[in-house]
């Protein structure tokens, strides 16, 4: 398999980018309310992410332009950001791209804020093992002003440059 390319989300990504997540989710057993799968902005990821100061969405992606996954980062609260809609089609998991795409929103975020905070689902082993080896920290509870209210696990990272 060819190595994908990590680059900035564009308005011909968007119908792809919201399929991965929306199917990610409905495998996994949560396409459900409370979840990215209803995000108002899903449909509309480069705008969405275009017009927020501070943030920024990459896609995975093969030269001729198909999309396997993506992740982002966005103001959560203070100094503290959201690593956002980090989702990669079925068949191309486990190829080490989850872990190319949190470097590269870790290496965002640091230039932006202090720590980043993620919400997802105990159930996702595989994502919540990549996000204890990259240094988050398991919450017991969601941060104030939590807008995905399905999601059972909480994790927050320093951005020090250190970690």
């Amino acid at each position: 398999m060819a190595e994908l390319i990590i680059r900035p989300i564009t308005a011909a990504d968007d119908a792809q980018m919201a399929a991965i997540v929306r199917n990610a989710l409905k495998e996994a057993g949560f396409a459900i309310p409370g979840t990215a799968y209803f995000d108002k902005q899903l449909d509309h990821l480069s705008a969405y992410y275009e017009q927020i100061p501070n943030a920024a969405y990459w896609v995975l992606s093969d030269t001729t332009g198909r999309v396997y996954g993506g992740a982002g980062v966005g103001p959560y609260s203070g100094a503290t950001c959201e690593l956002q809609k980090l989702y990669i089609t079925d068949t191309w998991r486990g190829h080490g791209d989850g872990q190319r795409l949190i470097d590269s929103a870790i290496d965002y975020a640091q230039k932006h804020y202090d720590q980043m905070y993620l919400e997802t689902f105990t159930d996702l082993l595989a994502a919540n093992h990549l996000y204890a080896k990259n240094g988050f920290k398991q919450l017991s509870g969601p941060l104030p002003g939590s807008e995905h209210s399905a999601c059972d696990a909480w994790w927050l990272r320093s951005l020090a440059s250190a970690n």
